[in-house]
C-alpha cells in the first residue's frame, strides 16, 4: 500500500483528504500542519509521497521543499493546494516538487497522482498547464539558470521525455514504447546529462521552454 503524509494547516482538510485516500486503498501514514512539522514527519515514517499545501503559517510549502532539496531527500512531494499563482507553481517546481493539482481534483484523479508519483513519474494538473508554459516562456531564465544552447536530443529521448512529461513512470513508458525499463533508465540519465537538468520535472520544464514537445 502507497504511505502518504498529508501537510496542510487545516485539521478539517488533513481529515478530509485521509478519509478518501482511505478509501482509494492508500495509507495516510502521519499529517503535520506546517512546513516544520512535516519535515520531522517525513523523517520518522518515509512515506512514498508527501501531500504538501504552499500557504501555511510558520514554515510554508515552499520552505519544506527547499529544506528537503536541502538534504538531497528524494521523497516525491505532490504540492495540492486551491492557488494557481503561475510564479507559485514554478516557484514549487523550482523548490522540488513532482507534481502539482489544485483540490478541485476528484479523489480518482488524486490516488492517480499519488500512485504516479509513488511509481518515479510526475504530474501537473491540466487545468494550469498553459498559464505555466506562458510563463515558462516569458521568464525562461527563472527555470534553469544560465542560459546555454538547446540540447540535442534524439528522437526516442524526445519521446520519453513528452511521456515523462504526460506523467508516466519508468514502468508504463517502456510498456509504451516496447522498450526494456533499464532502457527508458539510461535513456533518461542521457536527457538529465544532455540538458543540465537535476531531475525529471526540470527536465520537463526546460523541454517545454524550449519547445522541444510541441
Amino acid at each position: 500500500m502507497t504511505r502518504v503524509v498529508v501537510v496542510d494547516d487545516q485539521a478539517l482538510v488533513r481529515e478530509g483528504i485521509r478519509s478518501l485516500l482511505q478509501v482509494a486503498g492508500i495509507d495516510v501514514v502521519a499529517e503535520a500542519g506546517d512546513g516544520g512539522d512535516a519535515l520531522a514527519e517525513i523523517a520518522e515514517h518515509a512515506p512514498d509521497v508527501v501531500l504538501m499545501d504552499l500557504r501555511m503559517p510558520r514554515h510554508d510549502g515552499i520552505w519544506a521543499l527547499e529544506q528537503l532539496r536541502a538534504q538531497d531527500s528524494d521523497v516525491p512531494v505532490l504540492v495540492l493546494t486551491t492557488f494557481d499563482d503561475d510564479e507559485l507553481v514554478l516557484q514549487a517546481l523550482r523548490a522540488g516538487a513532482r507534481g502539482y493539482l489544485l483540490k478541485d481534483v476528484t479523489v480518482e484523479q488524486l490516488a492517480r497522482a499519488v500512485r504516479t508519483l509513488a511509481a518515479g513519474g510526475t504530474l501537473i494538473s491540466p487545468s494550469i498547464t498553459d498559464g505555466l508554459l506562458r510563463a515558462i516562456r516569458a521568464d525562461p531564465p527563472s527555470v534553469t539558470g544560465p542560459q546555454v544552447p538547446a540540447p540535442a536530443l534524439t528522437e526516442r529521448e524526445i519521446d520519453v521525455l513528452r511521456l515523462v512529461a504526460e506523467g508516466y513512470a519508468n514502468r508504463e513508458i517502456a510498456r509504451m514504447l516496447h522498450l526494456a525499463e533499464g532502457t527508458v533508465k539510461n535513456h533518461l540519465s542521457s536527457i538529465l546529462q544532455k540538458m543540465g537538468a537535476r531531475d525529471r520535472t526540470n527536465a520537463v520544464l526546460r523541454a517545454l521552454r524550449e519547445g522541444l514537445l510541441d
